[in-house]
C-alpha cells in the first residue's frame, strides 16, 4: 500500500512574514526619526578668559537658537529651567519663514522670561517673513530684550560683562555695504562700533550666522553665540553635516567649538527644522555654557 502525504504549502505564510517584518522596520525607522527630531539633547560648554570677572564665576548661559515654530509643549521650558540659567539668549530664526506663527513663537519665550533675562537676534527667517515688527513688537510686551545692533552691560556685585548684538545682514542696506566695501567690512564696522559703545573687557557677541565667523574674528569679540546651520541637517561619519543654509553642501562649520584670533565661536545645531522636514544623527540641540573667570 502506498503511503501518500500531503505536503504543506510552506510558502503560503511567506509574504505574510515578509509584511509583518516590513511593518515592524518602518515603525522603527519611524520612531527612530521622531525621537532624533524631538528629543532634545542639551549640550555643555565651559568657557574660561581671563576677562571675565571674578562674579561672572559659574554664570551659566542658555542658548535656544533656530526653534522655527517648532513647538515643545512644555519640554523645551522644563529642560531650560533644570540648567538653572542666569541668562537667556536666542539667536534668531524664532519663526519660520514658510509657516510664521506669532502666538506660538511669542509664547515660547514668554514661558522662558519667568525663569531668566532672554536677549534676542534676529535671524533671516524673522526677516523674509515680513512679519518682523510685529514679533518685535511682541516679544518687548513680554519682556524679551532685543539686541539687534544693541549693547548690553550685565552687572554682577559691581563688575561689569559686555553683550552686543548684530540684526540679520537680511537687514543690510545696498547702500551702506557700497559704502563700506563690501558685506562683511559693513558688518565689521557695525561690530567694532557696538564693541566701542559697551566699552567692557569682556564682550559676548549674539549673532543668527555661523558663517560670518572671519568676520567675527577680526573684531575684539571674545566670544560669539550662533546657529542658522541647523548642524548639517543629515549628519554621517567623518562630516559635519551634508548642507546647512548659506554654505551649501559638506559645510565647513555647523556646531560646536571655532577659535582663532582670541575670537570663540560657539555654533548650536538649533531646535527645529525648515525646508527639510528630518534631522538624521543630529537632534535638536539646547546649548549650555558656563563662564569661568581667569586664564587657563
Amino acid at each position: 500500500m502506498k503511503n501518500n502525504r500531503v505536503k504543506k504549502n510552506t510558502n503560503r505564510n511567506k509574504p505574510g512574514k515578509k509584511l509583518a517584518i516590513g511593518l515592524v522596520i518602518l515603525l522603527l525607522i519611524a520612531g527612530w526619526l521622531y525621537w532624533g527630531n524631538n528629543s532634545i539633547e542639551t549640550t555643555h560648554h565651559t568657557y574660561q578668559h581671563e576677562a571675565i570677572p571674578d562674579s561672572f564665576d559659574g554664570y551659566t548661559i542658555v542658548q535656544v537658537s533656530d526653534l522655527h515654530n517648532k513647538e515643545y509643549n512644555g519640554r523645551l521650558t522644563s529642560e531650560v529651567q533644570e540648567q538653572d540659567p542666569d541668562l537667556i539668549v536666542v539667536t534668531g530664526d524664532q519663526v519660520d519663514r514658510n509657516r510664521t506663527n506669532i502666538e506660538v513663537a511669542v509664547k515660547a519665550l514668554e514661558e522662558l522670561v519667568d525663569i531668566a533675562p532672554v536677549y534676542f537676534v534676529s535671524g533671516n527667517h524673522e526677516i523674509a517673513s515680513q512679519q518682523y515688527d510685529t514679533l518685535a513688537e511682541e516679544l518687548d510686551n513680554i519682556g524679551v530684550i532685543n539686541l539687534d545692533n544693541e549693547t548690553a552691560v550685565i552687572t554682577e556685585n559691581g563688575e561689569e560683562l559686555g553683550m552686543i548684538g548684530i540684526e540679520d545682514p537680511l537687514l543690510m542696506l545696498l547702500d551702506d555695504v557700497e559704502e563700506a566695501g563690501s558685506a562683511e567690512l559693513y558688518l565689521e564696522g557695525v561690530i567694532n562700533e557696538l564693541i566701542e559703545e559697551v566699552n567692557t573687557d569682556f564682550v559676548l557677541l549674539l549673532s543668527h550666522r555661523v558663517e560670518l565667523f572671519d568676520v567675527y574674528k577680526e573684531t575684539e569679540v571674545d566670544l560669539a553665540l550662533t546657529g542658522h546651520a541647523h548642524g548639517g541637517q543629515i549628519r554621517l561619519p567623518f562630516t559635519d553635516g551634508l548642507y546647512a543654509p548659506s554654505q551649501g553642501f559638506f559645510p565647513e562649520v555647523t556646531s560646536g567649538v571655532t577659535e582663532e584670533n582670541g575670537t570663540t565661536m560657539i555654533a548650536s545645531r538649533g531646535l527645529g527644522n525648515s525646508i527639510f522636514p528630518f534631522r538624521i544623527n543630529n537632534r535638536p540641540e539646547l546649548v549650555v555654557i558656563t563662564l569661568r573667570s581667569g586664564g587657563e
